[in-house]
């Protein structure tokens, strides 16, 4: 279990420490938040857990018509463009709305760093009387990476933290589907597989710091992958193995999304 951080947040992250660079890099793609809003299937009074600054990671509000956002941390909550409803202090877990409140829930890069990923959607879906939609990652798959030769330890660290699929989706109960979200090659929410075909991107530490698995390892390992992949770019030894990356269109990785309906 994981206490609310001095910042808030009520995850295994404290956003306040991450720093406010966190949303340069982590900007909502159109691509991903038209998968999002699909997945909601219409839905115009939607909650968003976990919504964060509302421009950043995670942070696709446009999805819906009139979205409710909920944000434990502090930090993130003082980041929120005016031009959005300041989000509610609460976490996943115990959420301050009546049963069947909204017509749709969404929950994006977030899950992860809940204290109790069942209750929270078990809260989720008590709060909602149409889809509940998670934008996650698939813990089978993040290994299934380039990243991985280079910096194991924080792919490990994202499979250990995500949540299994089979845990949602006992936890949603109901009709449950999940399906593989194409990345474009281009994609501006710079998650890791968003650099799938840029690994020089991944060479600025500013990027590395905006997905939070990153600050989980080391300073070796970090300056350890800074050097190995450096080397095999410029050797060519990347682009022999993982160049044809560079012009695929989409990548389908780890990232899905799991809708689940009553």
């Amino acid at each position: 279990m994981h206490a609310r951080t001095q910042d808030g947040s009520a995850g295994d992250v404290d956003h306040g420490a991450i720093g406010s660079g966190h949303a340069s890099y982590r900007r909502p793609d159109s691509r991903v938040a038209q998968a999002i809003a699909e997945a909601l299937g219409g839905a115009r009074t939607v909650v968003d857990v976990g919504a964060g600054a509302g421009a950043g990671a995670g942070s696709y509000e446009s999805a819906a018509r009139a979205v409710t956002a909920v944000e434990p941390s502090e930090s993130m909550r003082a980041r929120r463009p005016v031009r959005l409803t300041p989000a509610v202090d609460a976490v996943a877990e115990d959420l301050p709305f009546a049963d069947d409140a909204f017509e749709g829930a969404m929950t994006l890069f977030s899950v992860h760093q809940w204290s109790d990923v069942t209750a929270g959607l078990r809260e989720m879906r008590r709060v909602t009387r149409g889809p509940v939609v998670v934008l996650t990652c698939d813990p089978r798959l993040v290994r299934d990476f380039w990243l991985y030769e280079y910096a194991p330890e924080v792919l490990d660290t994202e499979a250990r933290r995500y949540p299994p699929i089979e845990t949602m989706t006992s936890a949603l109960g109901g009709t449950v589907t999940t399906g593989r979200v194409p990345i474009p090659l281009d994609c501006t929410d710079g998650f890791n597989e968003a650099y799938y075909g840029r690994p020089e991107l991944l060479l600025d530490p500013a990027a590395r710091q905006a997905c939070s698995a990153w600050s989980f390892i080391d300073d070796a390992a970090r300056e350890r992958f800074d050097r190995m992949l450096s080397r095999d770019l410029r050797s060519g030894a990347w682009d022999e193995r993982f160049g044809h990356l560079r012009t695929q269109s989409t990548y389908e990785g780890s990232l899905v999304i799991v809708r689940a309906t009553p």
